[in-house]
């Protein structure tokens, strides 16, 4: 079962309603304008609105839903386009069925379960389903020498040339390291820690993957799965990770399954260099 605080009322509600096992979502990007790039025209709230859509999705389907995901947009130049494409590729935005649908019930195949809003919509022009209203990102000036996230999603530059340290995903990691409900300011430090812990994290599991597997431990695939379930908490879900790869408790092999099993709602690529990294 998979329940969200419905923002019109503040009550936890089941979506989809018993007994349907389709899930249809509606996410609806903010108009292009205060507080936009200038290189993407989109700026960190029209990142995370789409993000946070991406993680119900992909936890419906971690609970064995099927599910439908229509994305409305304003009206969008060519350029912008192809920024917000190029955007929801390199931060693993899985692609919805529809983009810029204003009529987004014939692509839905019915009345939207949920919508997925920017914090200040007004409840009223959003009809039918609960409703996620995603709370404003702060951004404050970068340090000199700090790639700017704006620039990392630039539409033009090829993914070869992008340095470690311009790691897109750590831009999806620090939006999702607080609730969707909770402001996230974006700095110079925070990136670099989200850096940090993505390269922690995945030469951490390339190394447990050469241990023999073992299963997760029920207490944490519970932990992680009720936190999931119960208004999306993808924030709980990091904290755990964080204290399962330091436990003496925890096998290697089910450190492992672990976090590739939680991945599959993250989207951190936690497993890229499984592979690449031989035993000293």
């Amino acid at each position: 079962m998979l329940r969200i605080a419905d923002t019109r009322t503040g009550h936890l509600v089941e979506i989809p309603a018993a007994p349907r096992r389709l899930l249809r979502s509606c996410v609806h990007l903010p108009d292009l304008g205060t507080g936009a790039d200038t290189v993407t025209g989109i700026g960190p709230l029209h990142l995370r609105v789409p993000l946070i859509g991406d993680v119900l999705a992909r936890t419906a389907e971690l609970n064995g839903l099927q599910v439908v995901t229509v994305l409305t947009t304003p009206e969008l130049t060519p350029d912008r386009a192809r920024a917000l494409d190029r955007v929801m590729t390199v931060l693993g935005i899985h692609p919805p069925a529809v983009v810029g649908s204003h009529r987004p019930e014939g692509a839905l195949g019915g009345p939207a379960d949920v919508h997925v809003v920017a914090g200040g919509t007004d409840p009223d022009d959003i009809e039918g389903g609960a409703l996620i209203e995603v709370v404003q990102v702060a951004t404050a000036p970068l340090a000199e020498g700090v790639p700017d996230p704006g620039h990392l999603l630039d539409p033009d530059l090829p993914d070869a040339t992008m340095p470690e340290t311009a790691d897109p995903l750590a831009v999806r990691l620090l939006l999702l390291s607080r609730p969707y409900g909770t402001p996230v300011t974006v700095t110079g430090p925070a990136l670099a820690e989200a850096r940090r812990t993505l390269r922690e994290w995945r030469r951490s599991v390339a190394d447990w993957a050469q241990e023999p597997s073992r299963p997760i431990p029920t207490d944490l695939l519970h932990q992680s799965h009720t936190a999931l379930a119960e208004d999306l908490d993808v924030a709980a879900v990091l904290e755990l990770l964080a204290d399962v790869a330091v436990r003496p408790d925890v096998p290697s092999g089910a450190k492992f399954e672990t976090f590739a099993h939680l991945d599959r709602v993250l989207g951190l690529d936690l497993v890229r260099d499984v592979g690449h990294q031989s035993r000293p």
